[in-house]
């Protein structure tokens, strides 16, 4: 329940909307329990006495009374589903905003489909418990309020007569939503079950058809698919019990009303205006208790959605600003010193990743990252934008440690082409200018000139305007690579880092890229990490990673003399007489670019 009420203060901005509403509903609560009062004067001083002038008069005040009070419930239903759609969607971009601040720590112990059911699934729960709050919840609350109290002054005796059949069903109710509570916590979680095998099979599509694993993707969707399906049939068997156990209550309190109050009739104790009126009143205090029902199930799947969606919003991002944090000054060098840096993803855990790593990268300069798949080439260079803490030294950009300045000020001195191209559906402008939209078209061409993208670019049917698809799957990958390159080279960043970004082109475009860079990047701190030899033999200084740790670094001529593990990656990759003629020539035509 205190989960609930936290997300109440997204209600706030539209209290006037709700309070509106509540107040309608309340006028119409009022003109419904008048009715059977009017019922009563009709039997007693019209039929009863034969005065048809007390009939009409009292039916058209009821009529009258129940067109106004269509024209007020419809009004508070309008402003109700205004109020729970803003609420919905308050919480949707408090969620969106949320994920938008976690840092790469945060996302890597989260899943993909878990966040997609707290954005859709379990913010349409909170939605539903706002409206059915403010219409159902309410107005069921005033009715059996107010019939209580119309009871009690039209038959006190009847009234403590019911009294135990109405806190028999109460405790029915609340017993209910006690016990389904759990129940929708149970559903939900084979929901994300269920999101995220569906989220991984669209995802991976492509590479289920080449390996020909459909059967066996269907057969553990339809395995998570049926978990949902029993789960909920589970919870719908229990929800079934609930509305024939308070019909059975109603129909006993009615007996209970027609017996007892027949029997004071007949004795003169009450007229039959006033057992007509209290029967109503009955029904209209045991009756909300079947909408209670409803109510009751859209209460429990709120607070269970609530939960999981406020444990989205307390999470803590592992990188924060600090309180006193500077913004990084602009026009600097770029200067970027690693002192005996440290790194574990788990904080409880004792295996690092990278272990005393201490380097400069010099402004100007060409730093290459080198190592085996799993080194920890990619998980070094995160550790410059603060996509992660180091867990122990400290990293230096132009003598200030990055953890004192503020996280849009650092990353706006630099721009990362990732390993994994992200590319964006809309155009391929679009994508480029991504970091920088007030870009002119001018600048795009240059940028995608200089990554070696503006020739395949302009020979597309619609160039620059060419639609890119979801995940850029219209695109081969070195296009996307080079489109990505251009989207970095489009912010002038201080410093570039490449991490494996020219894997997926030929060598004669990187040879290209290469000089590009070489030629731009006078101001620019260049980083790049890669898994080619090749890629790296121009390098100002080389660093080798082995298993986190540095095993080497300088030029390529001295680490030939001097690592071991390099010359065993050059061989691997360049030990033929062909391959040696290749790297030749990499280094001549870059030497003579």
């Amino acid at each position: 329940m205190r989960s609930i009420f936290r997300l109440s203060s997204f209600v706030k901005p539209y209290r006037k909307q709700a309070i509106l509403s509540l107040f309608l509903l309340t006028t119409v609560v009022a003109m419904d329990l008048s009715i059977p009062r009017l019922i009563q004067k009709i039997i007693d001083q019209g039929i009863h006495q034969h005065n048809q002038q007390v009939v009409i008069n009292t039916g058209l005040l009821m009529l009258g009374i129940t067109l106004l009070s269509v024209f007020f419930a419809v009004s508070s239903h309008i402003l109700s589903v205004r109020v729970g759609e803003s609420v919905a969607r308050d919480i949707r971009e408090a969620l969106f905003l949320k994920i938008q601040s976690f840092s790469f720590g945060n996302i890597d112990r989260l899943n993909t489909g878990q966040l997609m059911v707290r954005l859709s699934s379990d913010t349409s729960a909170v939605q539903r418990v706002a409206q059915v709050t403010l219409r159902i919840g309410t107005r069921s609350t005033l009715l059996m309020i107010g019939s209580l109290i119309l009871m009690i002054k039209t038959s006190s005796t009847l009234a403590l007569t019911i009294l135990p059949l109405l806190l028999i069903t109460s405790l029915l109710i609340v017993f209910f939503v006690m016990k389904m509570e759990p129940l929708w916590c149970s559903v939900q979680r084979q929901l994300d079950r269920l999101s995220t095998v569906l989220q991984e099979n669209i995802a991976g599509i492509r590479l289920i058809k080449a390996f020909v694993r459909g059967n066996f993707e269907f057969s553990r969707f339809n395995k998570a698919n049926q978990a949902f399906a029993l789960e909920s049939i589970r919870v719908m068997k229990f929800m079934a019990s609930m509305p024939p156990l308070l019909t059975l209550c109603i129909n006993a309190g009615m007996v209970l009303v027609i017996w007892v109050g027949g029997l004071d009739a007949i004795r003169g104790e009450l007229t039959i205006g006033q057992v007509v009126a209290f029967t109503n009143y009955l029904l209209t205090t045991m009756a909300p208790l079947i909408f209670m029902a409803n109510l009751a199930n859209a209460w429990a799947g709120g607070i269970a959605s609530s939960k999981r969606i406020t444990g989205v919003l307390d999470i803590c991002p592992d990188i924060h600003d600090r309180d006193a944090a500077l913004c990084m000054p602009e026009g600097m060098p770029g200067r970027i010193v690693f002192e005996n840096v440290s790194f574990r993803y788990n904080r409880d855990s004792d295996a690092l990743l990278l272990d005393a790593i201490s380097f400069v990268a010099e402004p100007g300069k060409t730093l290459a990252i080198l190592g085996a798949t799993g080194a920890g080439k990619s998980t070094l260079v995160n550790l410059i934008p603060r996509f992660y803490d180091v867990s122990s030294g400290r990293i230096m950009i132009d003598g200030i440690d990055i953890r004192e300045v503020t996280q849009d000020s650092l990353l706006k001195r630099l721009a990362i082409v990732p390993q994994e191209t992200i590319l964006f559906s809309g155009t391929i402008r679009d994508n480029i200018r991504y970091g920088i939209p007030s870009a002119t078209y001018d600048e795009v061409i240059k940028a995608a000139k200089t990554a070696q993208a503006h020739d395949f670019i302009h020979g597309l049917p619609q160039g620059y305007d060419t639609r890119v698809e979801e995940r850029g799957v219209n695109l081969s990958g070195g296009q996307k690579q080079r489109i990505a390159l251009a989207r970095a080279m489009l912010a002038s960043p201080g410093i570039l880092i490449l991490d494996d970004s020219t894997s997926a082109v030929d060598i004669d475009t990187e040879i290209r890229i290469q000089h590009e860079l070489a030629r731009i990047h006078a101001n620019c701190t260049l980083i790049v990490v890669a898994q080619r030899v090749s890629s790296v033999l121009n390098a100002d200084k080389i660093i080798v990673l082995d298993k986190g740790r540095i095993v080497g670094q300088g030029s390529h001529a001295l680490l030939m003399q001097s690592c071991t593990v390099y010359r065993e990656i050059y061989d691997s990759q360049l030990g033929g007489d062909r391959s040696r003629d290749e790297a030749n020539m990499v280094l001549d035509r870059e030497e003579f670019a």
